[in-house]
C-alpha cells in the first residue's frame, strides 16, 4: 500500500557506511519495517526494528538508536522534522499507492459547497499528488491555494496533527485529502471554516466542523472543570519535537501570578495513569497538542492546553487550538528521502 525505496535507502546507508541500523515506524508500517529489515540484511546490513509506539516525527528513537549502537536510524511513514539528533536519521515518508483523482471527481459536488476559492491541504502520503489534484480542482473552475506552512512541515500544503499553518489562507473553505480523522479534525478546530475530508481509499467525504465543534464544546466542560482548580501539573515531553520547555515555564509564570500553585512534569509517554499518585488539581499538558483533547475521556482530572489556561484566566476571550510552530523553511524537501545529519 505504501511506496518505500529500499534501493535509495541502500544507497545512502553506504555512503554513511552504516552496518547496524534501527527501523523506526508507526503502526500502519510494521509490515515495512519488516520487510526493509529483511532486505537491508541481505545487503549485509544489520536491521534492529523498534516496538515501540511511535507518534510521529517529532518522536524519534535516535537516543535508542545511539544505546544499541546504530550507525543510522530509519524513521518510516513520516516527513523530515528539524530536530538536534544523536545519530544520522533517514525520514521515508512513505506514499500511499492511491489515485486520489477518482474520489475527487466523485464528490465534485460536495466540493463546491466549499465555495469557489479553496485551501487543499493532505499528509504526507499523498502529497506526492497534490499537484495533480490541484490541476483537477482548477480545470475544475476552482481558484486553489496550496500554502507553504512553516518550518514545521517538509512541503506546502502538508498538515501534521500539531501544525496546520498551510491550511491557513484566505479562502471560503478548506479541502483535505486524506484518510481518518485525526487530521481533518486538525484543521477544522484550527482554522474554523468549512472542511471537507475526502478519503482516496473509501471514495467518502465527510464534513468535519460538526465534530470540531463537538470538541470545542468538550474543550470549555475542561476549562469550567478547573476554575476552582488550585494545584496544577504542568506536564513537558521529553520527546524531541514535542520538548516545550520555555512554553511550560511561560505556563506555569502565569499560573503563579494569578496565585495558583503550579509545579512541572516532565514525561516521555504522557497519560493520566502515570500522574495519578500526585497532588494535583488539573494538569496542563504542554506537549502534543493532541494529548489533552484526543485523550481526554482518560484523565479523571482536568486537562487544558496552553490557550485554555489562557481562558481560564481571563487572558483572552476567543478558542484557539494549540499548534506547534516552526520557523521560516527555505526550501520543500525533496519527494525522496530525507538524510538529517548529527547537529551540534
Amino acid at each position: 500500500m505504501h511506496e518505500i525505496n529500499e534501493r535509495e535507502i541502500l544507497k545512502v546507508l553506504g555512503e554513511l557506511k552504516a552496518k547496524r541500523v534501527l527501523i523506526q515506524t508507526p503502526e500502519g508500517l510494521k509490515r515495512e519495517a519488516q520487510f526493509l529489515a529483511d532486505f537491508l540484511e541481505e545487503n549485509g546490513i544489520e536491521a534492529i526494528i523498534s516496538g515501540d509506539i511511535n507518534y510521529g516525527a517529532c518522536d524519534p528513537a535516535d537516543r535508542e538508536a545511539k544505546a544499541l549502537g546504530c550507525d543510522a536510524l530509519i524513521h518510516l511513514g513520516h516527513s523530515y522534522m528539524k530536530l538536534n539528533l544523536e545519530v544520522p536519521t533517514i525520514f521515508i515518508p512513505a506514499f500511499a499507492k492511491v489515485d486520489v483523482l477518482p474520489a475527487l471527481e466523485k464528490n465534485l459536488d460536495e466540493i463546491k459547497k466549499l465555495g469557489r476559492k479553496i485551501a487543499l491541504v493532505t499528509t504526507a502520503q499523498h502529497i506526492h499528488q497534490l499537484e495533480r489534484a490541484r490541476e483537477f480542482l482548477e480545470n475544475a473552475g476552482f481558484e486553489v491555494l496550496v500554502d507553504e506552512g512553516d518550518g514545521r512541515v517538509s512541503w506546502r500544503g502538508q498538515v501534521i496533527g500539531c501544525n496546520f499553518t498551510a491550511a491557513k489562507v484566505d479562502a471560503d473553505g478548506v479541502l483535505f485529502i486524506g484518510a481518518g480523522y485525526f487530521h481533518p479534525v486538525g484543521v477544522a478546530l484550527a482554522v474554523r471554516k468549512p472542511t471537507l475530508a475526502v478519503n482516496p481509499y473509501s471514495g467518502d467525504a465527510i464534513w468535519m466542523n460538526e465534530e470540531a465543534e463537538r470538541i470545542i464544546r468538550k474543550r470549555w466542560a475542561q476549562i469550567a472543570k478547573a476554575y476552582d482548580a488550585e494545584k496544577f501539573g504542568v506536564v513537558v515531553s521529553t520527546k524531541k519535537g514535542q520538548l516545550r520547555l520555555a512554553e511550560a515555564r511561560r505556563i506555569i509564570k502565569l499560573l503563579r501570578e494569578h496565585g495558583k500553585y503550579a509545579k512541572l512534569i516532565a514525561m516521555n509517554h504522557i497519560s493520566y495513569p502515570a500522574l495519578e499518585g500526585f497532588d494535583f488539581d488539573a494538569y496542563v499538558v504542554v506537549a502534543c497538542p493532541r494529548v489533552p483533547i484526543d485523550d481526554v475521556e482518560n484523565w479523571k482530572k482536568p486537562v487544558l492546553t496552553p490557550p485554555e489556561v489562557e481562558l481560564l484566566l481571563d487572558l483572552r476571550e476567543d478558542y484557539e487550538f494549540d499548534e506547534i510552530f516552526g520557523g521560516k523553511r527555505d526550501k520543500d524537501e525533496p519527494f525522496g528521502i530525507a538524510l538529517h545529519g548529527v547537529r551540534g
